[in-house]
Parts: C-alpha cells; sequence; structure tokens
C-alpha cells in the first residue's frame, strides 16, 4: 500500500505540475519584468516538486588530459540484471592505471558520483558499478542480496582484468572488503592492487550516529512492516518487494531539513531576481538528489541486520555464500582509508576500522586520511575533495603501479 500511496500521490500533485508549467510560459497581462521574473519563478518551484526514477545522465563528455581536452564516450563491459559494469572510454593512447568507482546502493542512482568520476578521469581509466532501479528488475530475475552485491563487484574486476584498483564510497565499503578479501584468499588473478575505502560503515558501533542508532533501535520485523513495500503494476518490477528510494529521500531530508527549506528559498531568490547561474548550481544539485531508485528488499534488511546491527564484518562473522570472510586474508591489496571530520552518516573511526582488520598488511601498505571540515557528502564532491582529498588517493595509487 505504501507505493501505490505514493503513487496516487504523484499522479495527483502531476496535473499542478503542468498547470503551473503552462502559466510559467505565459504573461496573461502586462506585468514589470521584476513581478514576471516573480510570478514566473514561482510556478518554477511548483514545477519542481517531483522525483524522477530514471537515473540521470553522468555528463561527463570530456576531461583534461595533460595540455589537452580529450573526448569521453560511455561503454557497458558487462550487462547483469541489477547492475552494469559502465566505461568511461577517453580518446587518449597514454596508459592510465584502472579505477573500478563503486557506487552505493543506497536510494540514488551512480550518477551521483558523477563529478568524483570526472575528477578520477584526468588520471585514471574509469570504471563504475552502474547499479539498476530495482523497480525495473522482473521478479525473473531472482533476488539480489549483500552476497549477491559482493558477486557482482568480484564480476566486475574480473571484466577489468589484473591490475585494477577499487575506490568504495560510503556503504558499500563492507562489501568492497569482504570481495577482496575473498579474492586475496583465492590468489584471484585480478584481486585490484589496491582499495580506497571513503565513508563506509567497516565498524557501525564506533561513534554511532543518528542513521546507526535507528537502524540498531528497531527490530526487522519493523522495517519489513513500515518501509517494504511492493512495486506497482505499471513497472517492469511488478509484485517485486523493494525499499522505495522516495522512503529514503524522505529520510535523508528530514536529518537537515532546515538547510533543505534555505537552499530552496534560496532557488527562488535567485530565479526571482534573474541570477541564472547561481540558480543553476542549486537545480543541478537537487535533480541529482531528487533522482532515486528502489533496492530489494533482501539486499536493504541483510545491510540493516548484517552490516549495522549485528556489524558481521567487525566481529569476524561476516560470510560469502556461506563461507566465512576473513580480511586477515589481505596481504597484497594496499588499503587506503578516507574519513570526513564533519561527518554525520559514517562517523570518526568507523571506516578507519579496516585497518585493524586488514592485520597482515605490512605498514608500508596502509594509509589513513582524515580530512577536517568536511560532511559526508564533501569526502567525495566539492573543493575539498579535488583539492586534497584526490591528491592523496592518486598518489597513493601512482605508488602501487
Amino acid at each position: 500500500m505504501l507505493y501505490d500511496a505514493y503513487q496516487f500521490q504523484d499522479d495527483m500533485i502531476a496535473h499542478f505540475r503542468s498547470a503551473a508549467r503552462m502559466a510559467g510560459n505565459q504573461s496573461p497581462w502586462p506585468v514589470f519584468a521584476s513581478t514576471k521574473r516573480a510570478f514566473d519563478a514561482g510556478m518554477e518551484m511548483v514545477t519542481r516538486l517531483t522525483l524522477t526514477h530514471t537515473r540521470p545522465e553522468f555528463g561527463i563528455t570530456s576531461v583534461r588530459v595533460g595540455n589537452r581536452d580529450v573526448p569521453v564516450g560511455e561503454r557497458v563491459v558487462l550487462d547483469l540484471p541489477f547492475g552494469k559494469l559502465l566505461h568511461f572510454v577517453k580518446d587518449s593512447d597514454i596508459p592510465q592505471p584502472k579505477v573500478l568507482v563503486i557506487a552505493p546502493l543506497s536510494g540514488h542512482f551512480a550518477t551521483l558520483l558523477a563529478k568524483t568520476c570526472a575528477t578520477l578521469l584526468r588520471d585514471h581509466d574509469v570504471y563504475i558499478t552502474d547499479w539498476v532501479n530495482a523497480r525495473d528488475v522482473p521478479t525473473t530475475a531472482g533476488s539480489f542480496g549483500v552476497d549477491e552485491y559482493c558477486e557482482y563487484v568480484i564480476r566486475f574486476l574480473e571484466a577489468i582484468g589484473p591490475g585494477a584498483h577499487i575506490l568504495a564510497v560510503c556503504q558499500p565499503c563492507v562489501q568492497a572488503l569482504a570481495a577482496v578479501a575473498v579474492m586475496s584468499d583465492d590468489k584471484h588473478p585480478a584481486t585490484p592492487r589496491t582499495m580506497t575505502l571513503m565513508a563506509g560503515p567497516i565498524d557501525p558501533r564506533e561513534s554511532p550516529t543518528e542513521v546507526n542508532k535507528l537502524a540498531k533501535d528497531k527490530p526487522l520485523s519493523w522495517f519489513k512492516q513500515m518501509v517494504i513495500s511492493r512495486v506497482p503494476a505499471r513497472y517492469k518490477g511488478a509484485g517485486r518487494r523493494v525499499y522505495p528510494g522516495f522512503v529514503q529521500l524522505s529520510a535523508f531530508l528530514a536529518m537537515n531539513i532546515e538547510r533543505h527549506r534555505s537552499q530552496h528559498r534560496k532557488l527562488y531568490e535567485h530565479l526571482a531576481q534573474g541570477e541564472v547561474a547561481e540558480a543553476k548550481k542549486i537545480k543541478d544539485f537537487y535533480d541529482e538528489y531528487f533522482a532515486v531508485l528502489d533496492l530489494t528488499e533482501e539486499f536493504y534488511i541483510e545491510t540493516i541486520d548484517r552490516i549495522f546491527q549485528k556489524a558481521d564484518l567487525a566481529t569476524g562473522n561476516f560470510t560469502y555464500k556461506g563461507r566465512k570472510v576473513d580480511p586477515a586474508k589481505i596481504t597484497r591489496t594496499a588499503l587506503l582509508t578516507v574519513e570526513g571530520g564533519r561527518d554525520d552518516i559514517c562517523a570518526l573511526g568507523q571506516t578507519a576500522a579496516a585497518h585493524d582488520l586488514c592485520s597482515s598488511l605490512r605498514p608500508h601498505l596502509k594509509r589513513h586520511h582524515l580530512q577536517a571540515n568536511v560532511g559526508h557528502y564533501g569526502t567525495f564532491n566539492g573543493k575539498r575533495w579535488e583539492n586534497e582529498i584526490y591528491p592523496v588517493m592518486r598518489n597513493f595509487i601512482l605508488a602501487m603501479e
């Protein structure tokens, strides 16, 4: 009923958005320019009362390599039901380290990391896990849980080939570390040379945040009853039980509601004053932020259970397809962890815990970077990422090439 209620409400609001769009495209009475801008700004704000469930474009068409701009295209290397391995192909013959960006599966599309990838592309051959909206995956494709996520990471690394590096952002740091441990134990030829774990809950027991507390304080039965719903009949994944992306977005918004209200007030003011460039910055952010994807029930519930409530990886109880996962088996894949000093989603110490788990790595293969004065988003996006965090990662990878 949850999804049906949301869909009904969205269908109803669509009529108001259409009316506002039409009103904003015409001037029914003579008005001063400033008055018309204010009216049009109000109508545009109404049209923006919507979410999209379709992946936005990455929008990376070129990148500066050396002293010239190089065209960038996209190629799907491996197409699986719940996710694709996407390669950003550069028109350049300069050999560069191969990096797999492992995007979070937490309510947004991988395009949330578009600027992260654009930065990486200057010095690296970049691939990314392009996750599919679960509501668009037929039930005949089967289930997708934490184990399947680890399996996809391994399969993607196999497709890229030996000598790659990985960058995991936020939630998938756990699955990335587990996948590398399994590959290391198997002496898999595609085991990555380095892994960068960025703001991820390796051990959520360290300095628990409100997100951690919410996941831990309620039983799994509560999550199954309150936030899991079936995909409506109009979509390819009809009948699949999912954690809807709009629910996750609501939770994110609630955490910083005053900030989002303030940003939308600023957006209206920029539009009303004709400040197009300033308005575009805010619109671009929220166009991406309001693009949501659904998670399968099994992935969401297993994440709550295995990663947040039981902290299976940190306690030595994490399994992959019934097999015990031991990060101490990692002996050759160098480890870089990155944390933000003001991260209110994944607090200090949660990612750095990976160093204790990877106990067989020699000291020169380990590095931790604490970036002061950045929140969760700032660890992989923005000026601090580009100017301070990225150079650390780039040099770390270069040293292991």
